[in-house]
């Protein structure tokens, strides 16, 4: 279960392995009329998004095979479980849909993912990642459907308190609701 003490335990396991990234404070009504606005810079963040926090504490919580991690992507996610495969020593596989950008596919690549295509859409990347998972005994790492996950993406709520403790309204962009499933 997601609790704020395991988010708290995932900030104190992962805060040497990531950026604590700025934010930054845009002046009155320069966003919106008569608000202030203060803006959290996660894109700073290894592999360009927050998505690194959420795979740096699964990893360093769960126990991984020697077969390694294998997540399903459509880019961002597949990206933070490669390179923080590469940075712990564990191997990666991931499984992207048809539809990826030839540069989101060299990304994942460069981080030296094992990189397979699964199907034309993401939930078909993701019915072929759990297969492949099944032969392998890796540790699969779902996106946003996992507390490990969640609870590294949630810490990006901890150091945002932390640097702008006046806030009173969090705005957060939503996907999958990875980010959002973490900070709520």
């Amino acid at each position: 279960m997601l609790t704020q003490k395991y988010i708290l335990s995932a900030h104190s396991r992962i805060q040497q392995y990531v950026r604590r990234t700025p934010t930054i404070a845009l002046p009155e009504g320069d966003l919106l009329p008569n608000t202030p606005v203060v803006l959290k810079l996660e894109q700073l963040q290894h592999t360009a998004s927050f998505k690194a926090r959420g795979a740096f504490n699964a990893m360093l919580s769960m126990d991984v095979p020697k077969s390694g991690v294998i997540a399903a992507s459509g880019g961002n996610h597949g990206a933070a479980v490669a390179y923080v495969a590469r940075q712990l020593g564990h191997r990666a596989e991931i499984f992207v849909p048809e539809i990826i950008a030839p540069a989101k596919l060299a990304r994942l690549e460069s981080y030296g993912a094992a990189v397979h295509v699964g199907g034309r859409e993401f939930a078909d990347a993701l019915a072929a990642c759990q297969s492949r998972q099944q032969e392998t005994g890796a540790l699969l790492l779902h996106a946003y459907d996992q507390v490990e996950i969640l609870a590294g993406q949630g810490t990006v709520a901890v150091e945002f308190e932390d640097q702008a403790p006046n806030l009173d309204t969090v705005l957060v962009a939503v996907g999958g609701g990875g980010l959002i499933g973490g900070i709520a």
